[in-house]
């Protein structure tokens, strides 16, 4: 008997609305409470990153406003940037930084869930670096993303990788004097100095 229980209590009815982890369901997770917090689904897990930095929203707000106004420009799709969930495969619920998908695609976009992305941005923070570059980095692979940038403000460097058959190969990996580009959206070009210049906030 639960200790509560013993003492005459029952668990807070709001207790008993949430699965334990490992037990969450796409049900589950789309029943939650509305919220601005970035949440994702996996292995049947609730997870809650870490709040994004100033830094980490700076830089996403810059790459964001380039890629957007080069995909309006062109009519190639649509950018959205988190929380917004993307279905990567049933059961797997990501929320990217930023993501593309392109107007054939557009089938994909929903109004509670998207579904797989063609391209995904991720910014690095010291949080979410060990996700971005490994679990994160083999379920886009996996899930056909054709295209994944990873931002790393604290190196100041944007690593592109285009997906060849089931992997991620290097389109390259670009520092502060170079100027990062897609192979996915010919003629989209960032020079990487502009994401991370004057970049001060205070301690």
């Amino acid at each position: 008997m639960a200790r509560a229980e013993q003492r005459g209590h029952r668990p807070a009815p709001v207790a008993e609305l949430f699965p334990p982890q490992g037990q969450w369901t796409e049900a589950d997770y789309f029943a939650l409470p509305e919220t601005n917090r970035y949440v994702e689904l996996s292995e049947g897990c609730l997870i809650m990153p870490p709040h994004p930095t100033y830094t980490h929203q700076s830089v996403l707000q810059r790459l964001f406003l380039r890629l957007q106004a080069f995909v309006e420009a062109h009519g190639l799709g649509i950018v959205r940037f988190a929380p917004l969930p993307v279905r990567l495969w049933p059961g797997k619920i990501r929320e990217p930084d930023l993501f593309f998908i392109d107007r054939a695609h557009a089938d994909r976009i929903g109004e509670q869930v998207c579904g797989v992305p063609d391209l995904v941005a991720e910014v690095l923070s010291p949080g979410t670096r060990e996700v971005d570059r490994g679990e994160k980095f083999f379920e886009y692979a996996r899930a056909g993303v054709r295209e994944y940038w990873i931002v790393d403000p604290e190196n100041r460097t944007i690593e592109v990788y285009v997906l060849r058959g089931h992997v991620y190969e290097p389109l390259g990996k670009f520092g502060p004097e170079e100027t990062a580009r897609s192979a996915l959206l010919k003629g989209f070009e960032v020079p990487v100095r502009d994401l991370f210049a004057e970049i001060n906030p205070s301690q």
